[in-house]
C-alpha cells in the first residue's frame, strides 16, 4: 500500500505530504522542528518502544544504510538526523561546498525502509529529523573562528590530537550538535561508523563525562572494492584522484600486516605504512601532470586506542589505533573528457581512515 511520509514544522499538528516521497511507512514523519519531534518521541516512550539514532551529514552511502540497518536491529524505531553541522567546519573548509542531497537522501531512506518492513522482527525508520541552522542554534549560530562566541560542548585533550591538530574547531562542532541531537532525540542507543575512530571515541567519553543516557554503538568501516573507505567527499575525487585515494588504506594495511606478523615497534609498523605512500607519491611525481594525482600526507598515526596519544610500542594486551589523513590536491591539467568529479576536480579532498590494531593477550 503507498501512502506518504508526513513534515512536521513548528507548532504545526496537521500534516502534508512530502512532495515525491509517497512510500515510507505510514508512520514515518520528517520533523523540521524540535516541540513535534519531542512529543512524538514522549508517545514512543509511553508505549516502551526503543530509538536507535543514526546522526548523519546527508549525502547519504552505504555506510549510512548499514547504521540505519543496525539501529533497525536493535530498535522498534530508527530516527535518522539529516544536517550539515557548520560549526565543525574551520572558517576556510568546504562548508559551502560539501554535498546536499536532502532529496536523494530521502530516496535512499524510503528504499531502505522497504527492505526493513520485509525482515522479520526489524524496526521501522519512523522518524527523520532534518532542521535548518535556526533550529539546531536558536539563539545565536556559533562562529568557526577558535575563540568565536557561542555554547559549544568541549572534549580535550581528545579533541586536540590528530584530527584536532589541524582542524582545531572540528571535534567542538561535533561535540555540540551531538549533544543537542541527544537532547533533541532522547535516543535508547546511537550509531556512528568506524571510520571515524576519533569521532566514536569523543562521543563515548562526551556521554560517559556528561552522563547522557544513550548506548553508543559502533558499526565497521564500510569499503569499496579496492579497499577505499566510503565517505560523503568521495563524489568530489573523480576518476584520476579515485584511483590514487586507495594509497591511504593501502598504507594502514600495510602496517596491520607488520603487527599482525608481530612487530610491535613504532618504527616497524609505521616504517612500513611510509614505504608505501612514499612510494606511491614517488611513482605519480614521474607522470605527466595530465595524468597524476598527487597527495599530502597530513598525519599517520599509531596512538593508545583510549586516550589516541602517540606510543612508541604496543601494548599488546590493549592493541592501538592505526589511523591516517591525506589530502588528495586539485588536479593538475584537467583533460576534456576527464571524469572529474563534484566541484570539477578543483576541491581538495581529504580523507581519513583507520584500522583497529586488535590485543594479543
Amino acid at each position: 500500500m503507498a501512502f506518504r511520509a508526513r513534515v512536521l514544522s513548528g507548532s504545526q499538528c496537521l500534516s502534508r505530504s512530502v512532495r515525491g516521497y509517497s512510500a515510507f511507512a505510514s508512520n514515518t514523519t520528517v520533523f523540521k522542528d524540535v516541540p513535534p519531534l519531542r512529543a512524538y518521541r514522549n508517545e514512543l516512550l509511553k508505549q516502551d518502544r526503543t530509538v536507535g539514532l543514526v546522526p548523519t551529514m546527508g549525502a547519504l552511502h552505504e555506510g549510512h544504510t548499514s547504521l540505519v540497518r543496525m539501529a533497525a536491529a536493535e530498535n522498534t524505531d530508527v530516527f535518522v538526523s539529516i544536517y550539515v553541522n557548520p560549526t565543525q567546519f574551520g572558517v576556510n573548509e568546504d562548508f559551502a561546498s560539501y554535498p546536499q542531497t536532502l532529496e536523494s537522501d530521502l530516496k535512499m531512506l524510503q528504499t531502505i525502509d522497504r527492505e526493513l518492513a520485509s525482515t522479520r522482527g526489524s524496526g521501522r525508520i519512523s522518524a527523520i529529523f532534518a532542521p535548518n541552522g535556526k533550529t539546531m542554534y536558536p539563539t545565536l549560530l556559533p562562529s568557526s573562528e577558535i575563540d568565536g562566541q557561542g555554547s559549544f560542548v568541549t572534549i580535550t585533550p581528545l579533541a586536540t590530537l590528530l584530527e584536532g591538530a589541524t582542524r582545531p574547531v572540528f571535534f567542538r562542532g561535533v561535540a555540540t550538535v551531538c549533544t543537542k541531537l541527544f537532547n533533541i532525540c532522547t535516543p535508547d542507543r546511537v550509531y556512528f561508523g568506524q571510520k571515524d575512530v576519533q569521532q566514536t571515541i569523543i562521543i563515548r567519553r562526551m556521554v560517559k563525562d556528561f552522563h547522557i543516557g544513550t548506548e553508543v554503538r559502533i558499526g565497521a568501516t564500510k569499503r569499496e572494492e579496492d579497499g577505499l573507505a566510503l565517505s560523503s567527499r568521495n563524489v568530489y575525487l573523480g576518476a584520476r584522484r579515485r584511483a590514487v585515494g586507495t594509497v591511504l588504506s593501502q598504507t594502514l594495511m600495510a602496517a596491520e600486516s607488520a603487527y599482525l606478523k608481530g612487530h610491535t615497534s613504532r618504527s616497524e609498523v609505521l616504517g612500513a605504512a611510509e614505504a608505501i605512500w612514499m612510494d606511491t607519491l614517488k611513482r605519480q611525481k614521474k607522470l605527466q601532470p595530465s595524468q597524476r594525482a598527487l597527495f599530502e600526507v597530513i598525519y599517520v598515526s599509531l596512538a593508545d586506542p583510549d586516550t589516541l596519544e602517540e606510543i612508541d610500542v604496543v601494548d599488546e594486551t590493549k592493541g592501538a589505533v592505526l589511523s591516517g589523513a591525506i589530502k588528495m590536491l586539485p588536479i593538475e591539467d584537467p583533460q576534456p573528457r576527464e571524469e572529474k568529479g563534484q566541484g570539477d576536480g578543483k576541491v581538495p579532498v581529504r580523507l581519513i581512515d583507520n584500522i583497529l590494531l586488535p590485543p594479543r593477550a
